[in-house]
């Protein structure tokens, strides 16, 4: 097996689909988790990266009307980023105010955790895919 150090402008992917359900939460932050370890991705980009994969996962769940969701990591040169796509709902993502209630920080975390996020439709009815970008300064490169 070839051990040479990969030029910086090869960019890496991982992806898995599962199912919209409470239970696929853990799962989705299991198969990021060791993803990354297996990149060699530095523990602090690791937890961050599987509390976002958790929120957009969850709002994936308790917002659309989706079976499946998919998740994307892919790894360039300057950035992480994490991209879920879902069957899609009425409306969009978007950081609401919360007051004292425990739910609906999620886009809030991930607002404050990542360089940027956003969400774009697919063109496939309201499918949608919800990304955001670590930059690599943000945390030890993988």
């Amino acid at each position: 097996m070839d051990q040479r150090p990969r030029p910086h402008s090869d960019v890496r992917r991982f992806a898995f689909e599962l199912p919209a359900r409470t239970a696929s939460v853990a799962r989705a932050r299991r198969l990021a988790e060791e993803r990354l370890v297996l990149w060699g991705c530095d523990p602090e980009i690791r937890d961050t990266v599987a509390l976002v994969v958790s929120e957009l996962f969850t709002n994936a769940i308790v917002h659309t009307a989706s079976d499946r969701v998919v998740c994307e990591l892919r790894e360039g040169e300057e950035r992480l980023r994490i991209a879920v796509r879902d069957e899609g709902g009425p409306a969009g993502p978007c950081i609401r105010e919360c007051g004292e209630d425990e739910r609906g920080r999620g886009l809030i975390l991930v607002d404050a955790l990542c360089a940027a996020w956003g969400a774009d439709r697919t063109g496939h009815g309201t499918a949608q895919v919800v990304w955001a970008e670590l930059a690599h300064g943000m945390a030890e490169p993988c």
